[in-house]
């Protein structure tokens, strides 16, 4: 936004300050309306029109370097830095820190781009190209400003020779974008990020490469960014003053990454303290450069806080409730003695059909289930507890995407399944999910009894290599993969790049030919076809619409951020089941209140 509002600001002098602000804002528009295409797309053009801006500032600044003040080098001198203290004293040399700071703005973006490219290529890039390039710019603008000091409001256009000016803005404009480009992209992947740490509400997320997982675009806050973009730079007007908000916020989010880094080097990376100590001092410089910009916060500088504040606000307020609602149905969960009773009761009906209820506990069955019995005495003649877990891969392989366990007592058909997905995994068609889930249900059985009468006989698992399941004499089935739930709870979301387990799932192979007995294989049958039946009959999806209010006796403060905060955000963000996309007429929402 910063970047787009100083490039557009050289024709200022001849158009005028709204017209600026107005092309500003057609920048900005077209900026995040492209988005949606992804930056795979939109950056095939960004690698030459960065060459040539490069190229571009370090022939002008060597230009203006050899014509005006060749004399200006002697500035790399330290002893030029105690010169400047002393000829124009503490106080106005330590307020001019916030100017001279706003020269390092815009590297911070570099950092977004880690999602698109690995760390030896930016320092490469960065080393070799963009520092020596802004440099040699900056020297040159202050070889002109020797000679035309009465220039320094608008320096950079104002030193580019005359028939070299309008390729120059052109050039300029379009650089910003990128830059703009980078920061968008920056803010979407740590959206995603936090969502996946539970820290921030449930949005729509689209991978747009599937080379880099970091590329994505979240449609909600695109066009967010671009209203709140839009607002500022219409209320600001001039780079100027938006200047005095962005050297606040940069100068914000490096001293607290230098400090955060310390931190970590301590405790995860378990450094020794002196070496730790060897790295304060770049927060110290950091933290003088910080007080000389808090002088600018009535003047713009606090926008960048107060939203800073505010989305940290949001986050924070989003976990805790989000945490406090799993433990309290982690504490409540149904025990499987429990479960027994509650299905054995003489009032409880079994309805023909398949019941999908939808819950965030891998483990153990979510309170509400008893809250849905209590209500309605009847549940499906097959019930399957989905718990859906993103996994930070491109995509999980259709057979092992769903991870079954049964449910005891045996008879009564209750399965707790973890459904695994990667984030090009799509899972928007509903009746394609039921096919695939009751596909791999009934698998699940087979593989289940043939691992049972394994045991029986003492087959170890490090024996197994194949198993054949002899239906006749002219039919085998062949099952090359076997799994249940339990071998992947331990060791869940270790997995290799191109989407298959790693150690996560145990593979059942047997040395031999195995084949099920004969009473072992119609009792499997009775049960495939039980499923089978009850899928013709349909199958219903329930999701727990739980109410989470604070505790009566809580506090005051509580009360507001869980009864209406988290209550408002909750209403206003995506649930499950519009990322499933199940159908109204094939939902069923069972409500209850969590107390916490």
């Amino acid at each position: 936004m910063n970047v787009v509002l100083s490039a557009v600001s050289g024709i200022s002098a001849s158009l005028g300050e709204d017209a600026v602000v107005g092309i500003t804002i057609v920048i900005l528009v077209f900026l995040f309306s492209m988005q949606r295409f992804g930056t795979d797309k939109v950056g095939l053009s960004f690698a030459p029109i960065l060459i040539l801006w490069f190229a571009l500032i370090s022939g002008i600044g060597l230009y203006n370097l050899v014509k005006h003040d060749i004399g200006v080098l002697r500035a790399f001198n330290p002893k030029c830095i105690y010169d400047y203290f002393k000829r124009n004293g503490f106080k106005q040399g330590w307020l001019s820190l916030g100017g001279i700071f706003l020269c390092i703005t815009g590297s911070e973006a570099m950092f977004a781009d880690l999602g698109h490219f690995n760390v030896r290529a930016i320092q490469i890039s960065f080393s070799s190209v963009v520092f020596p390039a802004i440099v040699i710019a900056y020297i040159g603008e202050a070889a002109f400003l020797r000679k035309f000091p009465d220039k320094a409001s608008n320096t950079f256009y104002a030193c580019v020779p005359g028939h070299l000016y309008w390729p120059t803005f052109v050039i300029a404009i379009l650089a910003s974008i990128i830059a703009s480009q980078s920061m968008v992209s920056g803010a979407f992947s740590i959206i995603s990020q936090a969502q996946n740490l539970g820290c921030f509400p449930k949005v729509k997320v689209v991978h747009t490469s599937t080379k880099h997982k970091g590329q994505v675009y979240i449609p909600d806050i695109n066009y967010m960014l671009m209203i709140a973009c839009i607002l500022v730079s219409a209320a600001f007007k001039t780079s100027t003053k938006m200047s005095h908000a962005y050297g606040i916020a940069v100068v914000c989010d490096m001293t607290i990454t230098t400090f955060l880094v310390c931190f970590i080097m301590l405790v995860i990376w378990k450094k020794n303290i002196w070496l730790v100590a060897l790295f304060l001092p770049f927060g110290c410089i950091e933290l003088l450069y910080l007080s000389s910009q808090m002088t600018k916060f009535t003047k713009g500088g606090f926008v960048p806080l107060v939203l800073a504040f505010f989305l940290t606000a949001l986050m924070g307020i989003w976990h805790y409730v989000q945490k406090e609602r799993y433990m309290f149905e982690l504490n409540n969960k149904i025990s499987v003695e429990s479960l027994g009773k509650l299905v054995n009761k003489e009032n409880i009906n079994r309805m023909p059909g398949i019941g999908v209820l939808y819950s965030e506990l891998v483990q153990g069955i979510p309170p509400i289930f008893s809250h849905f019995i209590a209500n309605i005495p009847s549940i499906h003649s097959v019930v399957v507890f989905v718990s859906i877990k993103a996994i930070p891969i491109a995509t999980v392989a259709l057979e092992e995407r769903f991870l079954f366990r049964r449910m005891e007592p045996r008879g009564h058909n209750i399965f707790c399944c973890v459904l695994r997905h990667g984030y090009r995994d799509v899972l928007g068609d509903h009746e394609e999910f039921e096919f695939q889930l009751v596909h791999y249900l009934k698998e699940f059985i087979t593989q289940e009894t043939i691992m049972h009468e394994a045991e029986a006989t003492t087959t170890t698992v490090e024996q197994i290599t194949s198993i054949h399941i002899h239906t006749n004499e002219n039919e085998v089935a062949h099952i090359s993969h076997g799994y249940t739930i339990d071998d992947t709870l331990t060791k869940e979301g270790k997995h290799s790049s191109n989407g298959s387990s790693s150690g996560s799932i145990t593979m059942l192979r047997v040395a031999n030919s195995y084949s099920l007995s004969s009473s072992h294989m119609e009792g499997v049958e009775k049960e495939i076809k039980f499923i089978e039946k009850a899928m013709e009959k349909g199958v219903v999806h329930m999701l727990g619409e739980a109410e989470v209010v604070a505790n009566p006796k809580s506090s005051i403060f509580n009360k507001i951020v869980i009864n209406y905060v988290y209550s408002f955000l909750r209403k206003n963000f995506r649930q499950v089941d519009k990322v499933m996309a199940i159908p109204h007429n094939r939902l069923l929402k069972v409500g209850m209140t969590y107390e916490i």
